[in-house]
């Protein structure tokens, strides 16, 4: 195709500690709009999952909340990731907003997490979570996770791998799992643990597609699907 915006690249830069610096150029994709929300799509879809790194466009904000809506008025569950600490400073009072009364399911790693309530204290953002989420997810890297729905506490351990190749798409991983879990209609804790295990599958080779069947993973780790 001739004309518009170029297709959103991302050069990486993986560190020997397995770390990643994202070099991103996001093309065309922050001009999503709400005229592109395909209604049928998501009234039909278990859960709707919100990038945050979408949400700098006003009309993108429009297609967010016009998501949001459908999904919440079909019954569905919508999800959003908070996807970085710099889009968390750009729009945090926004983003209150929406996982105080459109989001069923919260994403944010530590980072993230505190940088949404401003303070350096994991504990105190995840008391925070916990009051404004009705399900906040929180991931700490190697200190694994922690799931939170209203009184419920889920400290979830990481899954050990024998080296930390290259950390791109964990995060992203871990969602994938646990969402799986969670539209199987499977407890937090396994739910978590799903997560985990993607997770850990990523993070042992370079790149962000995983290299092994997810699911023989899964099985493999006892979790009966």
């Amino acid at each position: 195709a001739k004309g518009g915006n170029p297709t959103a690249r991302s050069l990486i830069l993986v560190t020997p500690d397995g770390e990643r610096t994202m070099n991103t150029f996001l093309g065309v994709s922050p001009e999503l709009d709400h005229g592109e929300v395909d209604r049928d799509l998501v009234a039909a879809s278990r859960i709707v999952y919100l990038e945050g790194y979408l949400f700098d466009r006003p009309e993108a904000k429009a297609a967010f909340r016009q998501a949001a809506r459908i999904a919440g008025e079909a019954g569905r569950q919508v999800a959003l990731t908070l996807s970085d600490s710099f889009c968390v400073d750009r729009h945090r009072d926004e983003f209150l907003e929406l996982i105080r009364g459109s989001v069923d399911i919260l994403f944010a790693n530590e980072t993230e997490i505190t940088s949404l309530y401003q303070t350096t204290d994991f504990d105190s953002a995840a008391a925070h979570a916990a009051r404004d989420a009705k399900l906040a997810v929180l991931t700490r890297s190697g200190q694994g996770s922690l799931v939170l729905s209203g009184k419920e506490r889920v400290e979830v351990a990481p899954e050990r791998v024998p080296e930390i190749v290259d950390t791109t798409g964990a995060g992203d991983l871990y969602a994938a799992g646990f969402l799986f879990g969670i539209a199987r209609g499977l407890p937090l804790a396994t739910a978590g643990r799903l997560g985990s295990i993607a997770a850990a599958e990523i993070i042992s080779h370079i790149g962000a597609r995983p290299e092994a069947r997810l699911k023989d993973l899964a099985i493999g780790a006892g979790i009966d699907l």
